[in-house]
């Protein structure tokens, strides 16, 4: 087993059977989904089920959203009410192979463009795991709006 440089807080653990048409559940069962491949890269696409992407997505958004909160709380900064979008697309890659592509936007009602932008920033660049763990993997670009 590799030896983290982090100091582990907390692990979560996912199990698939059946990769991108089969399921994935939690081993503390507080997620667990059917996936199909969607209909756009040549699967079935079955109706009630969601993507590796999707779940991507819903993780980033949230961990990004979290990560705001507390880059937030240091600058003494309120950010309530603040939404995160995240959209997780995936494609063909030159080199070959597949890859994933994000585009973040960050709406921050209670703050002006220039101090949401900053927050914004200084979460993706030093504060969000999900952001420090794709940094130069995919392509990434963040949309910000302030009041």
């Amino acid at each position: 087993m590799p030896a983290y440089t982090i100091k582990p807080l907390v692990t979560a653990i996912a199990v698939n059977t059946g990769g991108r048409n089969g399921h994935s559940e939690t081993t503390d069962h507080s997620v667990s989904v059917n996936l199909s491949v969607r209909k756009e890269m040549g699967g079935p696409g079955l109706a009630g089920t969601t993507t590796p992407e999707h779940l991507f997505a819903a993780g980033y958004a949230a961990c990004f959203g979290g990560a705001l909160e507390f880059v937030a709380r240091q600058h003494k900064k309120d950010v309530k009410g603040s939404v995160v979008t995240c959209h997780t697309s995936v494609g063909s890659r030159e080199a070959g192979g597949f890859g994933i592509a994000v585009k973040m936007q960050v709406a921050i009602p209670t703050l002006s463009q220039a101090e949401a932008v900053a927050l914004a920033e200084e979460t993706h660049e030093k504060v969000c795991p999900y952001s420090h763990a794709t940094r130069g993997n995919i392509e990434f670009s963040l949309e910000v709006e302030g009041l």
